[in-house]
């Protein structure tokens, strides 16, 4: 029990670099089989360039995204602030006629409050490109490293006891099922979203796709804030319930069909742990890493689930958390 709270006090205190090491391997796992195909057509020093040149387009259009997406929300808020301070009002009043009464609420929409959104905001965008430029060097050099490895891993599973060759390709292979299932799921739900949205006349129909896409890939409660902001909004733009209610009607419909249909029947496929243990998981790595333990907590689980697997001794674990 010591033994495991050091390694939580490790994980939580060091999150500053083992954060994107995390990010960088789960990006190996996912392109790796892409380096090795071409390796076959080609030279390894141009598979690895082609391989790295594809990581580097699609870390920087995910990055790109977001932060055109966050920009393009940003912006709206402060073209439309007369609209949230109307808003706040009329919902204040209501609240007041039912007995609630929201006191000092108005100061928070003063031009100081906006200035430090705008501020966390912009810290946010700063860091989020930043730790996409670390992540990136740790994958070049990861890949690049992978491909002289493989004598060095065989010497260290004669060592060990332990196939690391056969652990580590295990481990890629559900890595990469989870994220195919996810990915799919967030682009159906982001195509869905944009989509209803602009039918309903929503502004930022494509950043409310965007973000819907983005969040998706934070289970539980990604889906939950993403159909949260653009209700919020709506009920701004068109101050009245109307829509409001009929756009989140539609979202939710939209996550709940692909979060307990599509997801589900799909994922079953690929995986046998526990629905409870995954959602102890996601608890688990967000309190440890915040957003990034979100995003990255369930393949991480998934991993230490199979390294169980590999060994006798730990193999009771799968069997425990199995459904």
């Amino acid at each position: 029990m010591f033994t495991a709270f050091l390694v939580c006090a490790a994980l939580y205190f060091a999150r500053a670099v083992i954060e994107p090491i995390a990010f960088a391997l789960v990006g190996i796992a996912l392109v790796w089989p892409i380096q090795k195909a071409l390796e076959r057509r080609t030279s390894k020093n141009i598979a690895l360039f082609v391989t790295i040149t594809i990581n580097l387009i699609v870390i920087i259009a995910l990055a790109s995204a977001i932060v055109w997406s966050v920009g393009d929300v940003v912006h709206w808020i402060i073209a439309n602030i007369s609209r949230f301070q109307s808003a706040y009002m009329q919902a204040s009043q209501w609240l007041e006629g039912q007995g609630i009464f929201v006191t000092d609420g108005m100061q928070k929409y003063d031009a100081g409050y906006f200035v430090e959104f705008l501020q966390g905001v912009a810290l946010q965008l700063n860091y989020l490109v930043g730790f996409s430029i670390v992540v990136f060097v740790l994958l070049t050099f990861g890949l690049a490293e992978l491909v002289h490895s493989g004598a060095r891993f065989n010497d260290l599973a004669q060592r060990t006891g332990w196939d690391i060759p056969a652990i580590s390709e295990d481990i890629a292979t559900k890595i990469r099922k989870y994220m195919l299932i996810r990915s799919a799921a967030s682009l159906i739900t982001g195509l869905a979203a944009f989509l209803y949205t602009m039918y309903l006349g929503i502004d930022l129909a494509i950043a409310w796709g965007v973000i819907s896409f983005i969040l998706n890939f934070i289970p539980y409660f990604g889906s939950v804030i993403a159909v949260a902001f653009p209700v919020l909004f709506s009920a701004v733009q068109f101050e009245s319930w109307q829509v409001p209610v009929a756009l989140f009607g539609g979202l939710y419909m939209i996550k709940f069909l692909i979060g307990n249909y599509f997801e589900p029947i799909v994922a079953s496929k690929a995986f046998s742990v526990s629905p409870f243990v995954m959602l102890v998981a996601f608890f688990f790595w967000s309190f440890l890493w915040g957003i990034p333990g979100a995003f990255i907590g369930l393949p991480i689980t998934i991993a230490m689930i199979t390294i169980c697997d590999h060994h006798a001794s730990t193999r009771w674990i799968v069997k425990l958390l199995s459904t």
